[in-house]
Order: structure tokens, then sequence, then C-alpha cells
């Protein structure tokens, strides 16, 4: 009777934390929707921002946005899987490796004005990107690197070892193992990180400030070399340093902005599933 009791107060608790986190985060995203679905029409997704963004619309920034966040995970993604690959499957567990390891976790609490601080120093100016989508993407791909290390480092421990070993058994080679075993079932838990990185990298501002971000830019980018909007910086600029903007205004390019992360997230989940569906085969 006291180990039932004990599961039930167990129970109990834990759907008290869970709702403390889901319950305040439902009323957050249900509050932007009632202020900013006003904003939202055809004509403020579409059209270019007038007068100084206190008219018009904010299609160069979800543009600015989309090819910032497109960026991060073209460079993040293969790099961060291919690190966490070699510290998992070939890397030897000596000094060197804990070193790596510890600077890794390390980087994953580093403020995000440090990486821009960092990639205004690397890709703006010592490599000559300058302002740019270029130097703002590479910059985001510092920030969630660690993330997607460490997130694909778990998620190829997580892959039972008796897998490995049947298929070098059958004659295949370590990279062939890696390659058709142990990614695909991996590959799960790297988008779970993968996901988690996204989120981050479409709702930073200070690396994008520093590196890529224009305040009013009413074109779109031609090339990667050129400067952006970025919805992320627009919201900051609208609501600090813009007088007199509509509040729908501001809540609506906010409604956009997880709007677009939604989309990613939901992309990710669904490759996310199949993998899952392909792996349980």
């Amino acid at each position: 009777m006291n180990k039932q009791r004990q599961e039930k107060m167990a129970f109990a608790v834990l759907t008290v934390l869970m709702l403390i986190v889901v319950v305040p985060t439902l009323l957050i995203i249900g509050f932007i929707f009632v202020k900013g679905i006003g904003a939202i029409n055809w004509g403020f997704l579409t059209e270019m921002p007038r007068k100084g963004m206190t008219e018009g619309g904010i299609f160069p920034a979800i543009v600015g946005t989309l090819y910032l966040v497109i960026g991060t995970i073209a460079f993040a993604l293969p790099l961060g899987i291919g690190s966490a690959i070699y510290l998992t499957e070939y890397a030897k567990h000596g000094r060197l490796y804990r070193f790596i390891r510890l600077s890794i976790l390390n980087l994953a609490g580093v403020p995000s004005v440090v990486y821009g601080l960092f990639g205004l120093g690397l890709f703006v100016l010592f490599l000559g990107f300058g302002s740019s989508i270029l130097a703002g993407a590479l910059t985001l791909g510092c920030l969630i690197l660690p993330i997607t290390i460490t997130s694909s480092e778990e998620a190829l421990k997580s892959v039972p070892r008796s897998y490995r070993e049947a298929s070098l058994a059958l004659g295949a080679t370590k990279w062939q193992t890696i390659y058709k075993v142990v990614l695909p079932h991996a590959m799960p838990g790297i988008l779970t990180g993968a996901i988690l990185g996204i989120g981050r990298a479409a709702g930073e501002t200070a690396p994008i400030l520093l590196t890529v971000a224009a305040f009013f830019l009413p074109r779109l980018p031609k090339s990667l070399f050129d400067q952006a909007m970025a919805l992320p910086y627009h919201l900051y600029i609208i609501s600090t340093q813009v007088p007199n903007m509509p509040e729908e205004v501001k809540y609506g390019t906010a409604l956009v902005l997880l709007g677009i992360v939604s989309i990613f997230f939901a992309i990710a989940n669904i490759v996310r599933f199949k993998f899952r569906k392909l792996s349980n085969l």
C-alpha cells in the first residue's frame, strides 16, 4: 500500500511540475496570438517596409530569417554529426578526448553576444565576409554546434553495441556499420538536437546584430554576401526604437517568428518520425 501511495504522490508531483512548465508557455503563445493576429494579412506578409518600418510589411525580414536558418542548418548539422561520429566511434578516450568534451560542454553555456563578437572578429573582419548572410549563418552555426554535437553523441551512444558487433561480424567495414546501421537508428535523437538548435538560432538577436542584420533594408538580398533584415532584430527595433508603433504590429511580427520556427519544428519532426519508423523495421 505504501508503494502505491508513493507512486501516486510521485505521479502528482510530476504532473504539477509539467503543468508549471506547459501552462505558462501556452498562456504566452495564446497572448501573442490574440494580440498579434489582427496584424496578419497578405500585405503584412508580402510587402516591403515603408517610411522607416512604420508602414508596409515584413517580407524582407521573413526571407532574411529563412536564409539564416537554412544556412545555419547547412553548416552546423553536417559538422556537428561528423564531430559526434568521430568522438563516439573513432576517438581514443584519453586526456585530449576529455578536454574536447569539456570544451564542448562549456561552449554550450557561452552567452550569444560572445558568439556575436566572435563572428564579428572572425567572419566579418578577418575573413572579409563583411556584414552578410554568410557571416551571420556561420556565427549562428557556431552557436548551435555544441548542442548539435552533444545531442548527436548521446543518440549514437544509445544505439546498442550488439548492432555494431553484428554488422562487423557479417563483414561490413567500420564506416559501413556507422553509415548503414548506427546512423539510421540514431537519427531520431540527432534530429531532436537539431530541433533545439533551430529554435535557438531562429530567435537570437545579438549574433545577427553584429554580423548581418540591417535596421531598414526594403529589398531582398541577392547573394550570401548581402546584408539582410531578420525577424528577431526587426522585432527588437520596432519595439524599442520606432515611436508610436502599433502594438498589434509588434505582436504580429512575434507571431510570424513563432510560426516560422513551428514550421521548421514540424518538418524536423516529420523527418524524425520517418527515420524512427525505418529504424523499427
